[in-house]
């Protein structure tokens, strides 16, 4: 046996390279070798990104400052919604359509007289009562629509469109023709039919609860909601799906026994999530204008509960005499749309894969 034979296999390599034209590491490249990067997730890596967008960073401060005004502001402000000004305990006649930051004659007498009088930030309308309060409940109601019905949307949706792409077959074919005849029929006109409908059904079911300050008009755009707006959720899942089912680690659950709900649920929806959610903050904006629109019209919030959109329209009919009635409402529902816009956009930056770099 000669000398190359006892050499070990693992050492063979090692003879054949030329050991001159290597350099022993550095102090500091042996340090940059041994710290090892810190553990991170898609979501982690989506939101460092997402947080360097000046844009997204600026509309999520506005959300969040409004979220704080409409939570805190009942808190400290001293009226109601529906209530007529009151001083000492008598309404006050004399504040009716007052200006931004001004008082009336009886408000006036009792600062006089050493009381201390809240200002009417946004002033007055004309049943006397504060302007600021009712933008701050209808910025609640329009927010609080956005979010359920987005909600809807995505549970619905996500059900729906799961079941259709990864069973496949007559079954899909079936079901996305009912979300072609759904997605044919005409929103506006189911919600009035809707109501219509629902109206005196629902009046008796939501009598003497909490439900009956939203009215019956709400509850029918809730459930056209649930109807007709998830079926672009549903076809942005199934496509998703029907791209992803067909990778080798599906089909290697699939070998391995795994039952169809645990094949969507740990591999197919994790991996689309990010279209999920992107999808999900952008119907956000879509379900506040719709319910504001809806409101404009009178088909939304009913009286006396406020909404951006009724306030936008019951300043139409001063609108030479007092245009900020108009404007504090038309404000808050275009700053409230733009940020959950630019927010989504956003989010479809930081967490489509196929927009990074």
């Amino acid at each position: 046996m000669n000398e190359i034979d006892q050499i070990p296999k693992k050492h063979l390599l090692s003879l054949q390279l030329d050991v001159s034209k290597f350099e022993p590491a550095s102090a500091e490249e042996k340090e940059q070798h041994s710290q090892m990067r810190e553990p991170s997730t898609f979501f982690k890596d989506g939101m460092k990104k997402l947080f360097k967008n000046p844009l997204a960073v600026g509309s999520l401060i506005v959300l969040l400052l409004m979220v704080i005004t409409i939570v805190f502001a009942p808190m400290i402000v001293p009226y109601g919604y529906e209530e007529m000004i009151t001083v000492g305990g008598v309404r006050d006649k004399t504040a009716k359509n007052m200006p931004p930051m001004q008082f009336s004659e009886l408000e006036q007498q009792a600062i006089a007289n050493g009381e201390e009088i809240f200002p009417h930030i946004f002033g007055t309308d004309a049943l006397c009562r504060d302007y600021f309060i009712r933008v701050v409940y209808g910025a609640r109601v329009s927010l609080s629509v956005g979010l359920f019905a987005s909600l809807i949307v995505l549970m619905i949706g996500l059900v729906y469109g799961s079941v259709s792409g990864y069973v496949g077959g007559r079954t899909d074919l079936v079901m996305m023709r009912i979300v072609d005849i759904i997605y044919s029929l005409p929103d506006l006109l189911m919600v009035i039919l809707l109501s219509v409908v629902l109206d005196p059904l629902l009046k008796d079911a939501i009598a003497h609860t909490s439900l009956e300050k939203i009215g019956t008009n709400m509850i029918s755009l809730f459930i056209v909601f649930g109807l007709l707006y998830w079926v672009s959720m549903a076809r942005l899942v199934r496509g998703q799906i029907l791209s992803i089912k067909k990778n080798e680690y599906v089909l290697a659950a699939r070998a391995l026994g795994a039952k169809p709900v645990r094949i969507v649920k740990k591999h197919v929806l994790p991996n689309c999530i990010s279209v999920i959610f992107i999808s999900t903050a952008l119907q956000i904006p879509n379900a506040i204008f719709t319910e504001s629109f809806l409101s404009f019209i009178g088909l939304g919030v009913q009286a006396p509960m406020p909404s951006l959109g009724s306030l936008a329209n019951a300043a139409r009919q001063g609108l030479e005499s007092y245009p900020y009635k108009l404007v504090f409402p038309a404000v808050a529902i275009c700053l409230i749309v733009l940020a959950f816009n630019l927010l989504g956009d956003g989010l479809r930056d930081a967490f489509d894969p196929k927009l990074r770099k």
